[in-house]
């Protein structure tokens, strides 16, 4: 099987980096967007973010793994990801840059394990996060991924 190639997204929020640093990394806004999974984390480089939430059984189970790799508020966040139970983490590197109104928002994630099965989740899932993460910046609301 080919590499993965990376995956890239750029988008624009009408907020100062401040605001929109707060929605990536505050339970609050992750609970919003990630349908009221809880958000744990340990801001800092070496540090973990995770996803966790029920279950099939109810129990709780972690989404979505990370380590924290760089952390620079309000301007680079770059973390491990590995959804569920997977042992192969990729790479998530966030970046956020002041405009004149606006945020340039910058996702790419790579550095994939060939076989790894998340990436077409995440290739469909990361546009949706971000447009749910504009919306609720911009309009304070958000909505259900589909």
């Amino acid at each position: 099987m080919a590499e993965q190639p990376p995956l890239h997204f750029v988008f624009y929020i009408a907020a100062p980096p401040e605001k929109v640093w707060e929605a990536f990394v505050s339970p609050e806004s992750n609970r919003i967007i990630f349908m009221g999974a809880d958000f744990q984390a340990d801001l800092k480089p070496g540090g973990y973010m995770n996803w966790v939430g029920p279950g099939p059984d109810g129990k709780p189970v972690v989404y979505v793994r990370s380590e924290i790799v760089s952390y620079e508020p309000p301007k680079l966040l770059q973390y491990t990801f590995a959804m569920g139970q997977s042992e192969q983490p990729s790479r998530v590197t966030l970046e956020l840059v002041p405009e004149s109104e606006a945020t340039q928002v910058t996702v790419t994630h790579d550095e994939w394990a060939e076989n790894d099965g998340s990436y077409a989740s995440c290739a469909d899932g990361w546009p949706r996060i971000l447009f749910r993460i504009k919306t609720l910046i911009e309009t304070g609301k958000s909505f259900k991924p589909h």
